[in-house]
């Protein structure tokens, strides 16, 4: 008896930006490039909507919001990551950060100056949630689907890191920390499939 299985292209790419107003436009920036890499570019207006969102709440829990910090003032806790990945017939936008403090939308109303990113989140993907992987940290993850697969066909090269000039984090704990707790995100989302 033979088994087929089913198999599922996966493109993966990340970024590690440091926690200031700055990373929401960079954050985007990276995903329409990559999106486009992937032959996936319909799906980059709300995609980049939704990473604005994650990001700008792990600068709010974690970062220099409202300012840019001096170059002494930057640590390891001001670190976040952000990551693509296309799976199949799903798109997951993953945004790690250091603090362990859970988003919750908050109640709004027509005078509410704020508090929305969550609700239009919501209203874009399929799913959301947080995850707290064994590295430390939480990642905010959301789910988009998408109708056509990612292109170009899985030959490795959507699985280097591609980060832009200037913008590589020094070798350590941190960036060690963000890339395992990724990774270990995309290994558990596998070993559900099985």
């Amino acid at each position: 008896m033979t088994t087929a299985y089913h198999v599922r292209t996966l493109h993966v790419s990340r970024i590690y930006l440091v926690a200031t107003a700055s990373a929401v436009s960079v954050s985007r920036a990276f995903v329409r490039a990559t999106l486009d890499h992937w032959k996936l570019d319909d799906h980059a207006p709300d995609c980049s909507l939704v990473v604005s969102e994650l990001v700008s709440n792990a600068v709010k829990a974690t970062g220099f919001y409202g300012r840019d910090p001096k170059p002494w003032e930057v640590t390891t806790h001001h670190v976040i990551a952000v990551q693509l990945r296309a799976m199949g017939d799903a798109l997951y936008v993953e945004v790690w950060d250091r603090s362990h403090l859970v988003p919750v939308p908050q109640p709004t109303d027509d005078t509410a100056e704020g508090g929305r990113g969550l609700h239009l989140v919501e209203a874009l993907v399929k799913d959301w949630g947080t995850y707290w992987p064994p590295a430390g940290g939480k990642i905010v993850w959301a789910m988009l689907p998408l109708p056509t697969l990612p292109s170009p066909a899985l030959d490795g090269s959507t699985l280097v890191l591609r980060i832009p000039e200037g913008f590589n984090p020094p070798p350590g704990p941190t960036k060690e920390q963000a890339a395992t707790a990724l990774m270990q995100r995309v290994l558990d989302g596998l070993r559900n499939l099985v």
